[in-house]
């Protein structure tokens, strides 16, 4: 268990750079890894024996959906994968599987599910803002929820993904929805009522008591995002929104069923490198 306490915070808005805002999540995820999975964990699949690949708090999921292929033989490469179910859920799957992320306290967590006997694979701590492999070394690159909410730059994270795509691999991601910016973080009727400008790109911040941010999230438009791929020299394939289940009546942070009655939680892009 990790005896990182987790930083009291004062949320507010400000400018930051990509080391800032790489420092203030290696901090944030170090030290709320365990309160994480105390609450997501059993959802996502961590503890089990494969890993499970959710994509989204809609509870879609990789074995359903089949949004990146058939995974068989295939270098695959997750940023952003936290303790890394997806990874290894991959790696079940036939996938020459990597996780990848900044956190190490989310990173245990993953080397923790494999040391009780489940599925292994290889696990980098490091940003998604510089990926330390060499080109065109991966047929597949995926994220779901992790890394590009969270960095200052991720026009840089998409031609970092580009660089190290081979020619006619994949790139998808799951993120909140960017219209979410607008609503409150609240998924009751508090979280109905739009406040914030969807134009209006100036990150979310929490600053400690010494006013440094100890976590950062990032907003982009939906056209911002489509630009960012087709900047790298990636083709855009799709753009998924997906449904609230009926099945589904948790919530998880912003995500509610009364939410995801009326508007889109998760936006999930598809993209393609040219062959």
């Amino acid at each position: 268990m990790s005896d990182i306490p987790v930083p009291s915070s004062t949320p507010g808005r400000g400018r930051v750079d990509s080391a800032t805002s790489d420092r203030a999540s290696r901090l944030w995820w170090d030290s709320d890894a365990d309160n994480y999975h105390r609450t997501h964990g059993a959802f996502l699949g961590v503890s089990t024996d494969t890993g499970e690949f959710v994509w989204c708090p809609e509870g879609l999921h990789e074995g359903d959906v089949h949004l990146l292929g058939d995974v068989a033989d295939k270098d695959v490469l997750e940023v952003g994968c936290g303790s890394a179910p997806c990874a290894r859920w991959l790696g079940t799957q036939g996938a020459r599987a990597i996780g990848l992320d900044i956190s190490m306290g989310m990173l245990q967590r993953g080397v923790d599910a494999m040391t009780a006997g489940g599925s292994t694979v290889p696990l980098v701590q490091a940003s998604a803002e510089s990926l330390p492999f060499a080109d065109q070394r991966f047929d597949i690159v995926c994220s779901a929820f992790g890394a590009v909410p969270f960095v200052a730059d991720s026009a840089n994270v998409m031609k970092e993904v580009a660089r190290v795509l081979r020619p006619g691999g994949i790139w998808v991601f799951a993120v909140n929805h960017p219209m979410r910016w607008v609503f409150p973080d609240d998924p009751g009727v508090a979280g109905l009522t739009a406040t914030i400008p969807y134009f209006d790109r100036t990150p979310y911040v929490e600053y400690d008591a010494h006013g440094v941010p100890n976590y950062v999230e990032h907003h982009r438009t939906i056209g911002d995002r489509v630009r960012e791929l087709v900047a790298a020299g990636l083709e855009v394939r799709d753009i998924v929104e997906p449904d609230w289940p009926e099945w589904l009546d948790r919530e998880w942070g912003q995500w509610s069923p009364l939410r995801g009655q009326l508007f889109p939680g998760t936006a999930i892009f598809s993209s393609r490198k040219p062959r």
